[in-house]
């Protein structure tokens, strides 16, 4: 890998290698309305996306006045994946591309994300994923802080024997780009034009150092960096 501008490669999970935000946050959205704060699931996604629910808790009992307990989470949990598992696809050109930098990192690559491990497991399973990443799955509820903390990347990439600032992450919220600048890290956005992602500007101004539209891009992208400025 001595032609590569990076040792690893670290992928968030939700928009970036399946497209689940949708289908959490309008589960999120009737839950919330349920408790009485009654927002559209454009709305929910605009304040949640990219942060672990339980983190959110006193913003939710701010707007609701209701306790949010680890039973209530519990609940959404279960609601959630029933609706993944029935409803979950992957982001076109997501598994092609993970095949494609697997190989060429040698297998040297990671999930981490923010959610619970068995959401990211069953996602990653749901899509034809979990071989790709299996014993390299990284939960941010499992570390001390989740994004936009650098947390759970720092995990990543030290189960990897990989310094942090060897390490290409993929990411498509402003949180996580976020984290994975504090971690060191060189991160790439992903944007297409459909909800549930960070606009483009929004991601730059956070520290991505490219933006890009479609997953099928990134292979050649990770291949290519070292012919830019880092």
């Amino acid at each position: 890998m001595a032609n590569l501008s990076f040792d690893a490669v670290l992928f968030d999970c939700d928009g970036v290698l399946v497209d689940s935000e949708l289908i959490t946050n309008r589960v999120l959205t009737s839950m919330l309305g349920e408790l009485g704060w009654s927002l559209t699931v454009e709305e929910t996604m605009q304040i949640f996306i990219g942060k672990a629910v339980k983190d959110e808790a006193p913003l939710i009992e701010s707007r609701t006045g209701v306790a949010i307990t680890s039973e209530w989470l519990m609940q959404f949990r279960a609601r959630r994946n029933e609706v993944l598992d029935r409803e979950l696809v992957a982001i076109p050109g997501a598994l092609l591309a993970v095949q494609a930098v697997h190989a060429r990192f040698n297998g040297r690559i990671a999930v981490a994300s923010g959610a619970d491990r068995y959401k990211v497991e069953l996602q990653l399973s749901k899509v034809g994923m979990f071989d790709h990443f299996e014993g390299r799955i990284f939960s941010g509820h499992e570390t001390a802080r989740s994004k936009p903390y650098p947390d759970v990347y720092l995990a990543a990439a030290k189960a990897l024997n990989v310094d942090p600032a060897r390490c290409a992450i993929v990411e498509d919220s402003v949180t996580g780009v976020t984290a994975g600048v504090a971690a060191g890290a060189t991160v790439f956005g992903y944007s297409p034009s459909e909800h549930g992602h960070s606009e483009p500007d929004a991601l730059r101004e956070a520290g991505a150092v490219r933006v890009f539209h479609n997953m099928a891009e990134l292979p050649a992208l990770l291949q290519e960096w070292k012919n830019h400025a880092r």
